[in-house]
């Protein structure tokens, strides 16, 4: 597998890069961040994947998630991919929360998203095998994941699902229950058909009542958040956790909304949880 170099740059004396590749998952080129810290030659570095919300690329959190400086302090490479499969002839849908994207981190089956739209897959599949190959400072021994919003909602789902590859979870606002919100809802029924049974792998409470266990989760969310009350609902998460004896730190914090502004002020956190974990 080969990979494109668009740009390199350094910043607290590691490099940020951003590379593109031709995705067999998603048949599509795809994009994403890669920030290495300052390393001795032949040291591995733990590995942090960083999964977005709806709307966004990889260069939002690139751009404003204020993780390079804690990312060098512990020496933890950090990885932004894209949301979604983009380009002429990939599916996409006039309303912001379904297509382009939009993937929700699942595997389509459905028309027209199927072709495309295979993001699990490719978050958990191809492109950690791309990063071992291309780089091979990165530990894929010691991964770790967080995400926002719906990018949370991959977070807890791919970490709950993959315990044995990922040793730190946390989430900022996460979709926690996508089967009983309406983005969830939209998206679960038209990337994986109607059968709810089919959607409980891509929700992380329908995973946690259904048996998937990984010791602890910290959650930031902003009580100011305008998607608190009908589409994040965290209160899901700590009943389920509760009741599986799953130890989750879960942060309300006062007067804090849904943006990056959230965001970067508490990514220095979630870097120190992932480096606390990754070197256990």
């Amino acid at each position: 597998m080969t990979i494109e170099t668009m740009s390199t740059s350094k910043a607290h004396g590691g490099v940020q890069g951003v590379y593109a590749h031709d995705s067999v998952a998603t048949g599509t080129r795809m994009t994403f961040s890669v920030f290495v810290p300052e390393h001795e030659e032949g040291e591995k570095l733990p590995v942090l994947w960083y999964l977005s919300g709806l709307t966004c690329t990889h260069a939002n959190v690139t751009d404003k998630g204020e993780f390079r400086r804690p990312c060098a302090e512990h020496r933890v490479i950090f990885i932004a991919p894209d949301t979604s499969p983009r380009g002429e002839g990939v599916a996409n849908d006039d309303a912001y929360d379904m297509g382009q994207g939009a993937g929700f981190y699942v595997d389509a089956t459905e028309e027209p998203w199927a072709k495309h739209f295979q993001m699990r897959s490719y978050i958990e599949q191809e492109l950690p095998a791309l990063i071992a190959e291309h780089f091979p400072m990165a530990d894929m021994d010691a991964q770790g994941i967080t995400g926002h919003s719906m990018g949370g909602h991959g977070a807890l789902t791919i970490g709950l699902r993959n315990p044995d590859r990922f040793r730190s979870v946390s989430a900022f606002a996460p979709i926690v229950a996508p089967s009983q919100v309406p983005w969830g809802e939209k998206a679960l029924g038209g990337y994986l058909g109607p059968d709810r049974a089919a959607w409980r792998q891509a929700d992380a409470v329908a995973l946690i009542e259904d048996g998937a266990r990984v010791p602890d989760l910290l959650v930031d969310q902003g009580d100011a958040d305008q998607f608190l009350t009908e589409q994040l609902r965290p209160e899901l998460l700590a009943e389920a956790c509760e009741k599986a004896g799953i130890a989750l730190t879960l942060r309300m914090q006062p007067g804090y909304d849904h943006s990056y502004n959230f965001i970067s002020t508490f990514m220095a956190d979630h870097v120190v949880w992932a480096a606390e974990r990754l070197r256990q």
